[in-house]
């Protein structure tokens, strides 16, 4: 049975038997996807170059490179990690289902096909990444530095900006590099913390030094890292300069953004309440402003124009 998807979606079939491509290619061109085929792995990563999918269903068990190892190559080439690959295979062994979820596979079906099933599946996973897409573009045309990555330092995605910062600074070479060693290191002690306690570490690049930030890491499968170009400074530098603070209270400005209470911001900076209360009076002074929601705002503005 057909299900009408309403998606306009290129979906790359990959499967060594001719009867499944068929089937499947007649049932998802009446659905109204635009359908691609392919009878190997090597043949799907030949198809994927030269016109990318938006899903891929890949056959587990094939002969020469097999689903698995096809999948692994997939997410490993710059632009394809975020293509949703659903796996298709006659055995529902555990070993199958981790192999496939290992390998960078997003779900897993098994042979003989429940079509209605399988398009439901292929619906949910194409709303996921064009969810996911549509964020990153997001934070892409906002200027954001952002990595994901895994505690072991695999990277997950980046945005542009965040890209091109560590590629110039010669810290990495393509998508299906890591995170440099001394980020792994720090990723391994930092994750267990709360993020906005953690103290930033920076990289010497060839061209540039970056401070890396961690955002979140309450998903311990992906954490979130800030890259801020130290170039013309770290925060507190570009705080100061913007508004004319002292370096000491472009530091308490920083951990306003952070929402941290006065009490808070005195035990971090190692300061009595009653000094990080004569910081703030000069703060709001130099501001221009009467409250931290103010001044936080006016922090947050200078602190992520990064383009």
């Amino acid at each position: 049975m057909a299900l009408e998807t309403g998606l306009d979606a290129r979906v790359l079939v990959v499967d060594d038997s001719q009867e499944t491509l068929s089937m499947l290619r007649d049932a998802l061109t009446m659905s109204g996807f635009d359908v691609d085929l392919a009878t190997s792995g090597r043949s799907a990563l030949n198809k994927i170059h030269a016109h990318q999918p938006d899903l891929v269903l890949m056959d587990a068990k094939m002969p020469g490179m097999d689903g698995f190892e096809t999948c692994e190559i997939i997410k490993g080439e710059p632009g394809f990690t975020d293509i949703p690959v659903i796996f298709m295979t006659g055995s529902n062994e555990t070993s199958h289902v981790v192999r496939a979820l290992a390998s960078g596979g997003v779900d897993f079906v098994t042979k003989p096909l429940p079509l209605d099933e399988l398009f439901a599946r292929i619906q949910v996973h194409l709303a996921n990444a064009r969810k996911a897409m549509s964020a990153r573009k997001a934070l892409d045309r906002t200027g954001r530095r952002i990595v994901a990555t895994t505690l072991h330092g695999e990277i997950r995605w980046a945005t542009h900006q965040a890209e091109s910062l560590m590629i110039s600074a010669g810290l990495r070479h393509g998508t299906g590099d890591r995170m440099p060693w001394e980020i792994v290191e720090w990723l391994q002690t930092a994750a267990e913390s709360d993020p906005s306690t953690v103290p930033s570490t920076t990289l010497k690049g060839v061209s540039a030094s970056i401070e890396f930030r961690l955002l979140d890491a309450s998903d311990h499968a992906e954490v979130l890292l800030r890259l801020v170009d130290c170039t013309n400074g770290g925060d507190e530098e570009r705080l100061s300069n913007a508004f004319g603070l002292t370096i000491r209270e472009a530091g308490v400005l920083i951990w306003i953004t952070h929402g941290k209470s006065n009490k808070e911001i005195a035990e971090i900076l190692d300061m009595s309440p009653r000094t990080v209360n004569k910081h703030l009076e000069q703060i709001f002074n130099k501001l221009g402003i009467e409250n931290r929601t103010a001044a936080a705002t006016m922090a947050v503005r200078v602190l992520w124009s990064e383009l």
